[in-house]
């Protein structure tokens, strides 16, 4: 085998890398940062919004839910599903999200992956009302397959002082749960998911539904007392996540009343316990909400003037 004596012929296209560069630069998208192609990605920041800022941030992925898209041929909702994953972790902490940056590691740059996977990242950008300030595109021949990629999501968000969550002090028995819903499976459970549900089924589609994006939901209700704390229901379900955000001499007393989408059913009828459908996947809430019981009416209210699909899922007990 003929040593290589330069990089392209190591399998490292520097041309096709700069050519994204410059697509995503070019889009015309608000949402995009115009320091695409820089070191860095700047934001002016106007600090007399955020009487002692706070600043918070996250980074996550979406699992194996490459594995469903790959098998599909369908990749434009994945960035949907990356930035979701991170914007929904800042805004349960009361941060309003700012900045996003994509990591994309592949074996060989393909255009039309790259493009689709970048237009829903701009997508959800747009959905977060943050900026995308940039990114990386490695191409590692000696890591991947060819037909091999992955994702990886950061976020930056900042807060007001006095808004962030959750507030666990307030937190008490009495306070009610409100479930938000979700839009299918989000980013969670797909190893479970991809191996009961055969590609025969013909439910592979609908497990490709992006990460349904919180923010515009959730921001407004940052300045209303009755809003204690809220959770983002990922891996884990939602007892799980529920209570990283709970004092300890409160419990979760779920009422399990409201409506599961079909795809966990069909989940469900491969053998899974109950049990383990709960522990796994967010059974159709993606957002749980801890309200003050006398306190809760202004943030129902609010929710409903935005058409958010929400139900009361239980409440905190002794």
């Amino acid at each position: 085998m003929k040593k290589p004596t330069t990089y392209n012929e190591a399998g490292v296209n520097i041309e096709k890398g700069d050519r994204f560069a410059q697509f995503i630069a070019q889009h015309p998208s608000s949402a995009i940062s115009k320091s695409i192609g820089g070191f860095a990605g700047g934001l002016a920041l106007d600090l007399t919004q955020y009487p002692n800022p706070v600043i918070f941030s996250t980074t996550d992925g979406v699992g194996t839910k490459l594995l469903v898209a790959r098998a599909l041929q369908k990749y434009d909702t994945l960035g949907i599903d990356l930035v979701a994953m991170c914007v929904n972790d800042l805004i349960v902490n009361g941060a309003r999200p700012l900045q996003f940056l994509d990591y994309i590691a592949l074996g060989k740059i393909k255009n039309q992956l790259l493009e689709d996977l970048i237009q829903g990242v701009i997508a959800g950008c747009e959905m977060a009302q943050c900026q995308l300030a940039g990114g990386e595109t490695a191409e590692m021949p000696d890591v991947y397959g060819e037909e091999d990629f992955d994702l990886a999501g950061f976020a930056v968000g900042v807060a007001k002082a006095h808004e962030v969550r959750p507030q666990k002090e307030r937190i008490k028995p009495g306070d009610v749960l409100i479930g938000l819903a979700s839009s299918g499976i989000h980013s969670n459970g797909l190893s479970l998911a991809r191996k009961a549900l055969p590609f025969e089924s013909g439910l592979w589609p609908e497990l490709l539904t992006p990460t349904k994006i919180y923010v515009s939901d959730i921001v407004p209700l940052f300045e209303l007392p009755g809003f204690l704390a809220a959770a983002h229901i990922t891996g884990g379900g939602l007892v799980g996540n529920l209570s990283r955000v709970l004092p300890q001499h409160v419990k979760i007393s779920l009422s399990e009343s409201w409506p599961v989408p079909n795809i966990f059913k069909e989940i469900q009828k491969a053998g899974i316990e109950k049990n383990e459908m709960f522990r796994v996947f967010n059974m159709g809430i993606g957002m749980v909400l801890v309200l003050d019981q006398e306190q809760k009416d202004p943030v129902l209210a609010s929710l409903k003037s935005r058409g958010t699909q929400f139900f009361e899922i239980g409440e905190l007990v002794e």
